[in-house]
């Protein structure tokens, strides 16, 4: 029997033996209960610590998260601002370039339409210098067709001979197409005085001869063309001599007129012997540049021989003026006598004037009612100066 406080326990009796029993399981089943506890919370202490490590880790997560988040955050922020400062330096960018490019492209339009004129005026400077190359080709055609007819290249050499004389005379010191006492007619007759006397200018062109020795390709050729020229030369001067020196009517010369420099120049530097036959017959060969200088120089003769003609008339002008200077001079002389009277007369006027004057005032002191020995002395002195008058 066990006496537990105010209860009694029989151990005999077999329910406190199964309740004892059951105590005692249970009591053994919390002690493995308890040892297991204790081997289960020795065996999950590590992994409570590994839980708490991967819990703080978690945490550790969680935060580097966070700031991951806000510095993402911050990051997009940065990069919007980035992106919208990027963007409007781009479109800032963009519109410098297309204001750069509008004004190149203006600048580029201007100088491109410049460009553009400057070439449509050379243009048309081309075409109009083709129009008178295509015009000169044609007139050298056409002087290749006169030059070539002996007659008209006649005409051509008196045509150029005439506009040269008339540039240099006067139109009354020559005459063109002169008939001469003989019959024969001179391209230009120049009035010179005596002496030398009217002098002929006759115009040739020996160009069949110049042109074949031009064209001569061989030696035997060019001796041939040079012999041509040479008596075509000799012939001009001939006919010149004989039908355009006349004694008493022409001077004892004339010139021969070639309307070509270089024909000129050819004779006289290959043909030396035929212009010294020229000279001998009193025939000097003259181109257009010789010719304009012969020709100033017989202007000079011909202005000399004038004023000579005319120096009587000027003597008698002369004396006509020194005649109108003298009574010029005898008029001015009766002018200053005029002037020196009439200054007299002026100085007289001015004293009769000052008379009057006194008279006047005198006049204006006078008392008709009192009259005092003082009034009749001025009545007295004013019948005096009235007897001076």
């Amino acid at each position: 029997m066990i006496q537990i406080g105010d209860v009694t326990v029989d151990l005999s009796d077999p329910v406190v033996l199964l309740g004892l029993g059951l105590v005692v399981v249970l009591l053994l089943l919390l002690v493995s209960s308890a040892r297991a506890a204790s081997r289960a919370a020795r065996a999950v202490e590590p992994l409570a610590q590994q839980m708490r490590g991967v819990a703080v880790r978690v945490q550790h997560l969680g935060e580097g998260q966070e700031r991951l988040a806000g510095g993402l955050h911050h990051v997009s922020e940065a990069q919007a601002s980035s992106q919208s400062a990027m963007i409007q330096l781009m479109e800032q960018r963009l519109a410098e370039v297309q204001d750069r490019m509008a004004q190149n492209l203006h600048g580029s339009a201007r100088r491109t339409a410049h460009s553009l004129g400057e070439l449509h005026e050379r243009l048309a400077v081309i075409d109009k210098a083709q129009a008178n190359i295509t015009k000169l080709s044609g007139d050298v055609l056409s002087l290749q067709d006169i030059l070539s007819n002996k007659q008209t290249r006649g005409a051509f050499g008196e045509i150029q001979l005439q506009d040269i004389v008339s540039k240099a005379l006067p139109s009354d010191s020559y005459t063109l197409q002169a008939t001469l006492s003989n019959g024969r007619r001179a391209d230009c007759l120049i009035h010179l005085p005596n002496p030398p006397g009217p002098i002929v200018v006759d115009a040739k062109f020996p160009l069949e001869g110049y042109e074949a020795m031009r064209r001569a390709d061989t030696s035997e050729a060019l001796t041939r063309a040079a012999q041509q020229f040479r008596l075509s030369v000799r012939k001009h001067i001939r006919d010149i001599s004989d039908r355009y020196v006349i004694e008493g009517e022409t001077a004892d010369g004339a010139l021969m007129f070639l309307p070509s420099e270089a024909v000129y120049a050819e004779l006289h530097a290959n043909f030396p012997e035929v212009v010294r036959e020229g000279f001998a017959a009193r025939v000097w060969i003259v181109s257009p540049t010789t010719c304009m200088a012969t020709l100033n120089t017989m202007r000079a003769i011909l202005k000399d021989a004038r004023m000579r003609a005319q120096a009587g008339a000027i003597r008698k002008e002369l004396h006509a003026l020194y005649a109108d200077v003298d009574r010029l001079g005898a008029r001015v002389a009766n002018l200053d006598r005029h002037f020196g009277q009439a200054a007299k007369d002026i100085e007289d006027i001015k004293i009769s004037a000052d008379k009057a004057g006194k008279r006047a005032r005198r006049l204006d002191n006078f008392d008709f009612e009192e009259m005092s020995e003082g009034a009749e002395r001025d009545v007295a002195l004013l019948r005096a100066d009235q007897r001076v008058d």
